[in-house]
């Protein structure tokens, strides 16, 4: 038969004599968060984290009032690391704090990296924050209109007084030289929180004042968060003041004391300053004022829909690789509750004692951009439950919360498991017989039972094939190849060759054989 040069679609790899594609066995590939990062496809409510092992990790983001960035007025989420570097991200407001105050870490924090650690009374002022300029909501001789305080506090003890926030400013009486004292404060009372607003509320022609007291109906529990927002309402008067997203008090700063009456409107005065905790012993964070109505914040640090993140197609070589497991590690995050601060798991799976968990999908194709088989659900360190093979494979990790969303699963590294299409064998008993101008070669077939075809090389010097196309005999096991010149020594080696959709696999090479074409 004559040998016919073929256009085809091969790796080839010279490796000498006895070379192959790939050693023999099972191949990991191991992926830290930050490449799992890197190589993701798709990512859903997942950052990445470098506080929390020595090593980036995944977990899922916090979540926090992000459409409202607009409307804050003041915002501190305490997360700078040093007491010292505490600053309001809106820019609108300076702070001076004193060496009472402290910072504490994310295991110590409602949201973000970070929160503020009072230590009860002292003496001066802990913390103090003053408008920077005349375009924030408590710059002086300015109208409100409407707002939205709110924060996070963890108190220790929460005995009667400490306060939370203290702000004061003297308000010219248009009536005389004099000036009104005014003032918004929070305090606890009774394990509650108290509000009193003092000259505060002013009339619309500047002459009269509406003070307001009011009191939560919910005991606030030491050593647990909670959450606290009080908002007005400009049009109606209305104060409303709500705990963990629950009303607990509202009052009407109109003449009525009602809806429907005329309403009093905040106007700031000179020299106003807030005092964030003096007396007050435990934790705040997320501090913030908007100046504008916004919905209750999301209250569960985490969506209880949880995140998702699928890499990019991993290739794994050529052919049909077959995954056999993949190992995992990683923990949860938690506050305040060392006895689990290092709850950890390596493989098994991913689900901790608060319910936060990950589950892990995988699935494998030979194009990376045509996925025929669904995910398949597999457990770390486990072996995969069905075949699951091709040149390349595709990784999702769902992430979920603890049930009271207040904490996350991270996943630190992944290690794939996985076993090279392993090339056929080559074939046996290679022989070659001269001819005019050609050369016959026989061979018994390649042990492999997945041949699907034969590639054989030649050239003029011996082990050295390359730039030569090579010969597809099919699945022939001889072939006869001519025009070749006589009087020239050829060298001959025969490689089987499996396939499939993306890609020709050749094994290794047979023993070389060598003939000289002759004219007899």
């Amino acid at each position: 038969m004559k040998g016919k040069l073929r256009s085809a679609i091969v790796l080839y790899l010279f490796l000498g004599v006895s070379g192959s594609l790939f050693s023999i066995g099972e191949k990991t590939l191991h992926l830290s968060g930050d490449h799992i990062r890197k190589m993701a496809e798709t990512r859903t409510g997942i950052e990445e984290l470098s506080y929390i092992r020595s090593v980036p990790v995944l977990a899922l983001a916090a979540q926090n009032n992000s459409g409202f960035k607009d409307n804050l007025d003041m915002e501190f989420s305490f997360n700078e690391g040093k007491a010292a570097d505490f600053k309001d991200s809106a820019g609108k407001y300076t702070i001076n704090i004193s060496s009472s105050v402290s910072a504490v870490d994310y295991r110590h924090a409602r949201a973000g990296n970070g929160a503020a650690l009072f230590s009860g009374p002292i003496n001066g002022v802990p913390m103090e924050i003053r408008a920077r300029d005349n375009n924030s909501l408590f710059s002086k001789n300015n109208r409100t209109g409407d707002f939205t305080l709110e924060f996070w506090i963890y108190p220790f003890n929460l005995d009667n007084s400490e306060q939370i926030i203290f702000w004061s400013a003297n308000l010219h009486n248009p009536a005389g030289v004099d000036y009104f004292f005014q003032s918004l404060q929070c305090i606890s009372l009774k394990n509650k929180l108290q509000w009193t607003f003092n000259n505060f509320f002013i009339s619309p022609d500047t002459k009269g004042s509406k003070n307001i007291t009011m009191q939560g109906i919910s005991s606030i529990v030491p050593r647990t968060w909670s959450h606290h927002s009080i908002s007005f309402d400009s049009n109606t008067g209305m104060i409303e003041y709500l705990v963990n997203g629950k009303a607990e008090a509202i009052e009407y700063a109109t003449t009525t004391g009602r809806e429907g009456g005329e309403v009093y409107i905040p106007l700031t005065g000179e020299n106003g300053s807030f005092i964030l905790g003096g007396g007050y012993s435990g934790i705040l964070d997320e501090f913030k004022i908007y100046n504008s109505l916004i919905p209750v914040s999301q209250l569960q640090k985490f969506t209880q829909q949880g995140g998702r993140i699928e890499t990019k197609a991993i290739e794994l070589g050529v052919g049909m690789s077959l995954v056999q497991k993949i190992e995992a590690s990683g923990g949860r995050t938690s506050m305040l509750d060392s006895r689990v601060i290092n709850e950890h798991r390596h493989n098994e799976r991913f689900r901790f004692s608060d319910d936060s968990e990950i589950q892990f999908f995988i699935r494998a194709s030979d194009n990376p951009y045509l996925w025929e088989l669904p995910w398949q659900p597999v457990i770390p360190g486990a072996n995969v439950p069905a075949a699951i093979s091709g040149r390349y494979m595709q990784i999702a990790m769902d992430f979920y919360p603890s049930a009271d969303g207040g904490t996350s699963p991270y996943l630190e590294e992944l290690r794939i498991i996985y076993m090279p299409d392993q090339p056929p064998m080559p074939p046996v008993q290679l022989t070659a017989v001269a001819m005019d101008s050609e050369v016959k070669l026989q061979w018994k077939k390649s042990p492999s039972l997945d041949v699907k075809g034969y590639m054989v090389y030649y050239g003029t010097s011996p082990d050295n094939f390359i730039g030569a196309a090579p010969i597809d005999a099919g699945k022939n096991t001889s072939i006869q190849i001519d025009g070749l010149k006589n009087g020239v020594l050829y060298y001959f080696r025969v490689a089987a060759y499996t396939q499939n959709s993306s890609a020709v696999l050749i094994g290794e090479f047979s023993r070389e054989v060598r003939a000289r074409p002759l004219k007899y």
